[in-house]
């Protein structure tokens, strides 16, 4: 700490508080290091963090009284002396949830600590046709199985994704066109259904799906790196060295309702010509099918639908095959605007572009490469997503545990209490 102006260095104190904000904070830089870095011995950890070895060792036993750190296996590292046993990352007592809501399903997925995924359900759902307050019912039933499904492990957070505007400060969905929604208190009705003992939080789908990737998928830590995702929508994450891209009020990643589309078509936002008009799920089932195909029945799970759309590719189905072909190349054309804006090293294709990836990328290609204006398109790469229709869910379980790696003390024990600080509201990257 540095000497505050005219007072002399032996009058500089720090507080209890001060002492316990920066215990807090060591906390956490050991359980990130454990979860980042994998198993270490107190030495090592000494070493990686700078703290000395008694800090750490007080700070490795009360990780390990809140649960969160266990012994493993002897360091047999090549170090002088003797031997240290390593700790690493236990965590399986608590929790984050992530849920879903979209146009068409509802998805919860619940990860441990460890980052190991312990629950996961999806069900079909008209959400439209059911409206905000029924949806919402439907919701905390949801979170109500997950729970039960998780019963050993505390929930330390909720994160809920929907594919629209979201207010993150007060959870109101100031406008999700798709969903026919337009200022809906759904964190004041979710706390209502719930009473949750944790924190709940609302946020846009296409932002926690960014954030699962960067943290979580086959591209993690990937400093510059577009999301795109695919449902009746089309939504788009961008982080940009590293951090999540918000914009002045939270609301950027609405790449769906750009003009890329066709003026003489109308989107669900009450304009004409959006992007998602062109390339969002509802344009292909239309191209590809008629009204009444099977393929077009909302009641059926989404999944299954893509299925047989893909296996009508695969025997040749002229119709299909166009349908997919337009939707690449409208991809294409949007994704070649936000590299030439951007510059990232990854475009990331989920939700139903990943699904059918293989049959969208020919035509997406050709058109990036006739629309990008650095050669090689910039040195990006377009890459499809592992995380398919999870990743929104994923990416809120992700947020709901991040707190808990900023101050471990929000977990109690019987014998050491929770820090009551409130959490905090920032999405991570």
């Amino acid at each position: 700490m540095s000497d505050l102006p005219g007072r002399p260095r032996s009058a500089v104190r720090t507080t209890p508080s001060d002492q316990a904000a920066v215990r807090r904070g060591n906390l956490g830089r050991v359980l990130r290091l454990l979860r980042d870095a994998g198993p270490r011995s107190r030495a090592r950890i000494a070493a990686d963090t700078g703290l000395n070895k008694a800090t750490v060792s007080s700070l490795v036993a009360e990780l390990a009284d809140r649960g969160l750190v266990a012994p493993g296996d002897v360091d047999r590292g090549g170090a002088v002396g003797r031997p240290g046993q390593t700790v690493h990352l236990d965590g399986t007592g608590v929790c984050g949830i992530g849920v879903e809501l979209n146009v068409d399903y509802l998805a919860v997925l619940v990860l441990d600590l460890r980052g190991e995924v312990r629950f996961e359900h999806r069900v079909p759902l008209d959400v439209p046709a059911l409206g905000a307050e029924r949806t919402l019912d439907e919701v905390a039933r949801l979170v109500r199985v997950a729970v039960e499904g998780t019963s050993d492990a505390t929930p330390v957070g909720i994160t809920v994704a929907v594919p629209g505007l979201v207010r993150s400060a007060d959870g109101v969905v100031t406008d999700a066109p798709n969903l026919g929604w337009r200022g809906v208190p759904v964190l004041a009705g979710l706390n209502a259904r719930l009473r949750p003992e944790c924190p709940v939080r609302v946020e846009n789908d296409a932002n926690l799906a960014a954030i699962a990737e960067w943290a979580t998928g086959p591209e993690a830590g990937t400093p510059d790196l577009v999301y795109l995702t695919g449902e009746v929508g089309v939504g788009g994450g961008l982080v940009v060295d590293g951090r999540l891209l918000r914009g002045t009020s939270g609301f950027s990643g609405e790449v769906g309702h750009t003009p890329l589309g066709d003026p003489a078509l109308a989107c669900g936002c009450g304009r004409r010509g959006c992007w998602e008009t062109v390339v969002g799920l509802g344009a292909l089932l239309r191209a590809a099918a008629d009204p009444d195909d099977p393929v077009r029945d909302t009641g059926r799970d989404l999944e299954a639908r893509l299925a047989e759309l893909a296996a009508r590719a695969d025997a040749g189905d002229r119709r299909t095959l166009d349908a997919l072909a337009a939707v690449g190349t409208g991809l294409g054309t949007g994704a070649a605007v936000l590299i030439n804006l951007v510059n990232p090293r990854v475009v990331l294709l989920g939700g139903y572009f990943a699904v059918l990836g293989r049959f969208l990328l020919p035509t997406m290609t050709a058109e990036l490469r006739a629309r990008v204006f650095a050669a090689d398109l910039a040195g990006a790469r377009v890459v499809l997503s592992t995380l398919g229709f999870t990743a929104a869910a994923r990416g809120g379980a992700h947020v709901a545990l991040e707190p808990v790696l900023d101050d471990p003390t929000l977990v109690a024990t019987p014998d050491l209490p929770q820090h009551p600080t409130p959490i905090r509201t920032e999405t991570p990257a």
